[in-house]
């Protein structure tokens, strides 16, 4: 039991920085539509559609970037920190292409939302406006990315947390002089959200890469010349590591957006209460995402010093410190889910079904941190591919069939509305934490050479 408390302080260690930064992260979003909203209902609205095509976009990227921090992790766990720079030079190649293919998409904007039925033109003018502005800040992003994720790999998970919130507070004074005009730039209303996200995003990856450049306890790890060529295979060993990831979560974003969609027909507080609980199920998941991202550093350290036995505790006082947080999460959802949905709306009707919603919202939170810890569990083994799969099976197979056939449809029991979509969720997590595991377990049992091999490749 004390080896497994030892790694929990540690797992914790590691994991409140990034809860903190995924908060901050979460926050700029937050900020961006209250000031937006204060502007029109247009703008904010705006902003809101924007944001449910950018984030598919960049969270693309994002995950296909994440395959850094398990290679780096193993890399400085096996003492060949000599390598680390090369990584992350080719892990920058990689996020340049990335870059380019998210401008290319989001430049097609107004094709994507022209699909979009019905829309108002002014506010489809408004997105389009704030995604071409934005999309100049995917290469800051996702170059932000790479110096995290290799900050991360070598268990510093600080400078993230730390980068996150000054990005969180440059971008309230940005976003007032670029909404509302100030200081001789023009008033762009919900599009100076996009101009000053964007920029932010460039800062903070200048500040990491100053933090990097300038920190003693890094510099072992700087790369001979500060320009290298794309390296091939090691770009493609990248990219079919950080694939399944990116693919993962690109499914999960766009089921989600869908949901919302099937929803929106059922009418407002319908929308409204299934909404207020997406948010709330969404905070509570920062904790086991980045009890995950810990996961994934610590497993595939103690794979890098050939310790099989400790990746093994990894992994289990992971998941068991994911659940018993998830345990006072849900219980704290399921008590206050009246006090919680009143928060966001003073409607009885909305705060009555939103407050049903949240209990569904509370039950499936140890299915998912199972599920998201495990799929970090399977990135510090260097399997990713079963993520990929899993994730794919257990939302679009089985998830959302059935929470479509629970919620709008009277082919099992009679419709049950939003509810039904949440039970569909339910029973795609569930899943989804059931195979992780299995799959975790799979792995453990196989001959340590061979998974200290899969794990250095």
């Amino acid at each position: 039991m004390q080896k497994y408390l030892a790694e929990a302080r540690v797992l914790l260690a590691l994991a409140i920085p990034v809860i903190l930064a995924q908060i901050a992260q979460t926050s700029m979003g937050v900020v961006d539509t209250i000031m937006a909203g204060s502007v029109s209902a247009t703008d904010m609205a705006a902003v809101a559609v924007g944001t449910s095509i950018w984030l598919p976009a960049i969270l693309f990227g994002h995950g296909l970037l994440l395959s850094l921090t398990p290679t780096i992790a193993h890399l400085n766990g096996a003492g060949r920190r000599d390598k680390i720079g090369h990584q992350v030079q080719q892990g920058f190649w990689l996020a340049s292409g990335v870059s380019v293919l998210v401008i290319a998409v989001l430049y097609q904007c107004d094709h994507i939302l022209g699909l979009m039925h019905n829309i108002d033109p002014e506010l489809k003018e408004k997105a389009v406006g704030y995604l071409h502005a934005i999309m100049w800040g995917a290469p800051g992003y996702l170059f932000f990315q790479v110096l995290r994720d290799q900050c991360e790999g070598l268990s510093k998970t600080k400078p993230g947390m730390v980068f996150g919130f000054i990005g969180l507070l440059v971008n309230i004074p940005v976003n007032y002089i670029f909404i509302y005009g100030k200081f001789g730039a023009p008033a762009l209303g919900g599009v100076g959200c996009g101009v000053a996200t964007g920029t932010v995003y460039w800062v903070m990856f200048f500040m990491m890469r100053f933090y990097v450049r300038h920190n003693r306890a890094l510099r072992d790890i700087q790369p001979v010349t500060r320009f290298a060529k794309p390296d091939w295979p090691t770009l493609r060993r990248l990219s079919q590591l950080g694939l399944p990831i990116a693919l993962a979560l690109f499914f999960e974003v766009t089921l989600f957006a869908i949901v919302a969609l099937l929803v929106s027909p059922l009418g407002i507080v319908a929308v409204a209460s299934h909404q207020i609980a997406l948010n709330v199920g969404s905070l509570m998941f920062v904790v086991p995402l980045s009890l995950g991202v810990a996961a994934t550093i610590r497993v595939g350290s103690r794979l890098g010093e050939s310790s099989v036995e400790g990746a093994k505790v990894a992994a289990y006082t992971s998941i068991m410190t994911g659940v018993l947080m998830a345990c006072c999460t849900a219980t704290t959802a399921i008590l206050f889910r009246e006090h919680i949905a009143a928060l966001y709306n003073d409607s009885p009707e909305v705060v009555t079904l939103a407050s049903h919603l949240l209990i569904f919202a509370a039950l499936f939170q140890i299915s998912d941190a199972i599920q998201v810890i495990g799929s970090g569990i399977l990135r510090g083994y260097k399997d990713t591919r079963s993520i990929f799969y899993i994730t794919f099976i257990a939302y679009w197979v089985l998830g959302l069939p059935v929470g479509y056939m629970l919620g709008l449809t009277d082919l099992l029991v009679p419709r049950m509305g939003p509810s039904g979509f949440w039970c569909g969720f339910i029973l795609g997590l569930t899943f989804a934490a059931l195979m992780m595991t299995l799959r975790m377990r799979w792995l453990q049992k196989q001959p340590s050479y061979t998974i200290l091999q899969k794990a250095g490749r």
